[in-house]
């Protein structure tokens, strides 16, 4: 273990998102900044590893010499699953391809993030107010075809399904992710992101309180306060949202970050910690703020 990074319990590791160089969506936001220059950063600075971003290779023969060269590890990246809509069959034939990625990689968890069921055409600029809601007589056929599909992901792949509650998808609320994950069976692990539960309205402790043995990966993202505060005013699209710079770095923002901490430093979470920001690198330079961001994470556990 980086000797900085010391502090942090045992098996819980400490990984940066490529999304502060770079935005998967938003392709403007990062676009002259080289995949060399993320993965150079984050292993300058000391961080453990990284998650996939848009201009990663899809080969684990190119990547791995990529991250090996500079001592990161893959910790997991995000598929755009589509289980509100479709079959456990298609799904799997969907993954296949990421899923291999992952697992050749050492990964062992893989970020779950829903697609389907989204507001028509560009989901991400449409207004807050138009996300669609799923309907609550789907939510239990649905929950089994998650848990089936992360039963075989597992088994299939070696790979714990960490499902990822966003604003604009069909779960955001609070009340939205516990209907779920009351339905939905112990192989359905759950991505705790502290940012997207600020964004979607509630206290992210209440998650760690109620499902805090299926936290299966963790998303340190802060939120400006006064900036989500206008974006939800003026029912702003989540990708405005972005660009006017709701989300940010740990440290940066109003969200506490002790809660978390305290539920790493005395839990059974075993896993990675991921610093996320989706920033616009000409506002937020990159390196800094992660380097600010590494800095923190460490005090917390010092």
């Amino acid at each position: 273990m980086n000797q900085s990074l010391s502090s942090l319990p045992p098996g819980v590791r400490l990984g940066v998102s490529p999304l502060s160089w770079a935005n998967d969506v938003l392709e403007d936001l990062g676009a002259n900044i080289p995949l060399e220059t993320c993965l150079d950063d984050a292993a300058a600075i000391g961080y453990q590893g990284v998650e996939l971003g848009r201009k990663f290779p899809r080969d684990a023969a190119v990547l791995r010499p990529l991250l090996d060269s500079r001592g990161l590890a893959l910790a997991s990246g995000w598929h755009s699953g589509e289980l509100a809509e479709r079959d456990v069959e298609a799904e799997m034939a969907a993954v296949a391809p990421h899923a291999s990625l992952l697992r050749d990689m050492g990964s062992s968890v893989m970020v779950y993030g829903e697609v389907a069921m989204m507001t028509p055409g560009a989901p991400l600029d449409a207004p807050m107010s138009k996300r669609l809601v799923m309907p609550t007589d789907e939510i239990a056929a649905y929950a089994v075809r998650l848990t089936e599909f992360a039963k075989r992901l597992q088994d299939a792949y070696g790979l714990r399904l960490a499902y990822h509650h966003h604003l604009m998808m069909v779960t955001e609320t609070l009340d939205e992710i516990s209907t779920l994950f009351d339905r939905a069976g112990g192989d359905v692990g759950l991505l705790l992101d502290t940012g997207h539960a600020v964004g979607g309205g509630f206290d992210y402790k209440h998650l760690i309180d109620r499902f805090g043995d299926r936290i299966a990966h963790i998303h340190l993202k802060d939120v400006r306060g006064k900036v989500m505060e206008m974006v939800r005013a003026g029912d702003l699209s989540f990708n405005e949202g972005v660009r006017q710079g709701m989300f940010t770095v740990p440290g940066d923002g109003d969200v506490d970050f002790a809660p978390v901490a305290d539920f790493v430093r005395n839990g059974c979470y075993r896993g990675w910690l991921v610093v996320e920001a989706e920033q616009d690198p000409e506002l937020a330079p990159p390196k800094p703020a992660v380097t600010d961001a590494f800095d923190r994470v460490r005090r917390l556990f010092a």
